[in-house]
């Protein structure tokens, strides 16, 4: 099941284009069940039927994990058995019974402009560590960028006098986007007084370097933005994705067109673009109820 499993994982990055995220989350996924199997003392996968995946996603669902861990195990196993299928170590399809669960979409929160001016500000000294994080935050918000995309950022892929960056997305898909003068300037200013700080071995093309000298990691950047929320008085839940919503919801609320923020965003599909006017709509809500006198 091991060999299998590679192969699978191989053939979903290679056909599929799915980000490592995603193919690690699906293998883990993959694993548990083969584990779930071996319980059962199940050792052939054409013993797997109907009810022998019910019945794991009966179990996978009394250990109170959320509804969208669950879609995403059930999408890990249909797309493992269609696998299996077309390289004919199967013959029909056990999860062609399964229904996948309609989500509902949770609105992301987002910070206001003031509170995004506020946590910029936050990163204000001139060490080394302090010109990375306010550079990283700027060009956050500046891109709209995800946190993954931001922290495989190479030297390279930085144009700063044209002041844009080309940023690898999902699928290994390449889209340019402009920086804004605010950022170019602090990642102009990191690269010439905190990043030769801060690495130590003079080939590295990463651009944003931790305090090892070596490439930041997601947990060392949610780590980074709760330390500066946390100072600037922000007492949301902020997490590395909160810059990303954000910017997209201002874009909008200024009058920026749907396709264009897509386009930033890097969304294959503009429906999931408009979350955002979701976003926009309850925010004038809000902003109604509080100051209409007969709200």
């Amino acid at each position: 099941m091991d060999e299998l499993l590679n192969r699978f994982v191989e053939y979903i990055f290679i056909e599929k284009g799915l980000a490592a995220n995603t193919l690690d989350a699906y293998k883990r996924d993959l694993t548990k069940f083969f584990s779930y199997l071996e319980a059962q003392h199940i050792d052939d996968l054409k013993a797997v039927n109907k009810d022998v995946l019910a019945a794991y996603l009966f179990y996978q669902k009394k250990k109170s994990i959320s509804p969208s861990t669950i879609a995403r195990q059930i999408a890990a196993l249909k797309g493992f058995f269609r696998f299996l299928c077309l390289e004919d170590l199967l013959e029909t399809d056990p999860t062609i019974y399964i229904e996948t669960p309609k989500l509902k979409k949770k609105l992301p929160y987002i910070l206001t402009v003031e509170e995004v001016d506020t946590l910029l500000q936050e990163p204000h000294g001139l060490e080394p560590m302090q010109l990375r994080d306010k550079a990283m935050l700027e060009l956050l918000y500046a891109t709209g960028m995800r946190v993954s995309e931001m922290i495989n950022l190479n030297m390279k892929q930085v144009h700063m006098e044209l002041a844009f960056v080309r940023c690898i997305g999902k699928g290994n898909k390449e889209r340019i986007i402009p920086m804004g003068s605010y950022a170019t300037k602090c990642v102009k200013e990191y690269l010439e007084k905190g990043r030769p700080h801060l690495i130590r071995n003079p080939q590295e093309t990463t651009l944003f370097i931790n305090h090892h000298g070596k490439r930041m990691t997601r947990q060392g950047f949610w780590k980074i933005i709760k330390k500066h929320a946390k100072k600037a008085g922000i007492n949301k839940d902020i997490t590395p994705h909160t810059l990303r919503h954000s910017f997209a919801t201002h874009l909008l609320a200024n009058g920026a067109d749907l396709r264009s923020v897509q386009e930033l965003l890097g969304h294959a599909d503009v429906s999931t673009t408009q979350i955002y006017t979701h976003l926009n709509k309850k925010r004038l809500k809000e902003v109604y109820d509080q100051t209409h006198p007969r709200a």
